[in-house]
């Protein structure tokens, strides 16, 4: 026990500055190794004409996006959500952009069944499977601290983890016929942390362990491409405070489009890792390095300066915008203890939204223009 002790402490002390003056000198070399291999893939990407693609999660956001850029490629495509009359808009589109086929489905990705249902169904009718692409997402916008009620906890975990394990688990078999790939739709907050956003950090952080270990399960007889994307209008994010700006909504789409590019020209070049905006990567040798350098530049990015204004979103207390302003504000702002009023019986604002801000992954936050008290959990669909 002691001689392992010493040879972790010896270990602690010269490892981590001899990799980094390792990766220091071989970098060069291995940054034109890797722009020579994506050269190669991107002039030899696989051919998705014919092929069959499963886009979850198409509805809105970035899976509408994805399957327009498939469509693209001319393939059969099949679009699932639980808003099916949704997706009759989205596959109209999507023939007139290129593909052969469409078919919708509509079911719910947490249930295991239904997955199993819509995934027989679309290998019944085609034959087989090529991608599966998981892009399902369920946000949040609340300090943990300050929820009164924690009756959808589980809710955001069952759609950001299992809505997109049960489809995997489900389609591995005949994945497995046409050695297919696997998309999944993550987020750069499982490891750059977004004040208000632990539970969903947490799933995407679980989603992309859980990706890394089944590739090596799989040894890339499956491909598994993991998108990862960085705040969507980060530019809207300022002093901690969501903040409304003219066409941010504009803004946001754009960005959408443009990852949604990236993932798909990445899945067919058979890339592992697909990330926007690349340069994140940095602050991962600042989190196991200098953690305390990475904590407090994030706290002056994301300063709250004192009173967290807009985090009452999710907190059950009641939140104003007032007309031709561009900043919320709470009732009880002039109350050093502000009153929390008892939920309401639907888990969601029954007043009608009035202002949409600017969340961090691009999603809407909603302020309600009326007095009635907001719903102690918020959520939205982020991509």
């Amino acid at each position: 026990m002691v001689m392992m002790d010493l040879v972790n402490s010896v270990m602690n002390l010269f490892v981590p500055p001899a990799s980094l003056v390792v990766m220091a000198c071989a970098w060069p070399a291995l940054y034109f190794i890797n722009t020579c291999e994506w050269l190669y893939k991107s002039f030899h990407g696989e051919d998705m004409e014919d092929k069959v693609v499963i886009v979850t999660g198409a509805s809105s956001g970035i899976g509408e996006q994805i399957a327009y850029e498939y469509a693209k490629r001319r393939v059969n495509l099949v679009l699932v959500a639980r808003r099916e009359n949704r997706l009759r808009g989205i596959s109209e589109r999507a023939r007139v952009l290129g593909a052969k086929h469409v078919m919708i489905v509509g079911a719910d990705v947490v249930k295991e069944d239904e997955c199993r249902r819509f995934i027989n169904q679309v290998v019944s009718y085609y034959g087989r499977l090529d991608h599966l692409v998981n892009t399902v997402s369920l946000g949040h916008t609340f300090y943990l601290e300050e929820v009164v009620d924690n009756s959808v906890f589980p809710h955001l975990l069952d759609i950001n983890f299992w809505g997109n394990v049960y489809p995997t688990y489900v389609a591995l078999p005949h994945l497995h016929e046409t050695n297919g790939r696997i998309v999944v739709n993550a987020a750069v907050e499982t490891w750059l942390p977004l004040p208000r956003m632990s539970l969903y950090g947490a799933a995407k952080a679980a989603l992309i362990n859980f990706y890394d270990t089944l590739r090596f399960e799989l040894n890339d007889e499956i491909g598994i491409t993991i998108a990862t994307h960085g705040w969507i209008g980060a530019s809207e994010v300022t002093g901690g405070k969501f903040m409304l700006e003219e066409g941010a909504e504009m803004q946001r789409r754009e960005e959408r489009e443009d990852y949604a590019k990236r993932i798909v020209s990445g899945a067919c070049r058979g890339d592992h890792y697909v990330k926007c905006p690349s340069w994140y990567d940095i602050f991962l040798i600042y989190r196991y390095f200098a953690p305390g350098v990475l904590n407090w530049t994030l706290r002056q990015l994301l300063a709250s300066h004192g009173a967290r204004r807009t985090s009452l979103m999710g907190t059950g207390r009641p939140l104003l915008l007032e007309s031709g302003t561009s900043s919320p504000r709470s009732t009880d702002s002039g109350s050093s203890s502000p009153r929390r009023p008892e939920p309401s019986s639907s888990p969601w604002s029954s007043s009608p939204p009035r202002k949409i801000l600017a969340g961090p992954s691009g999603g809407p936050v909603t302020f309600s223009s009326s007095r009635s008290p907001v719903h102690p959990v918020q959520m939205h669909k982020l991509e």
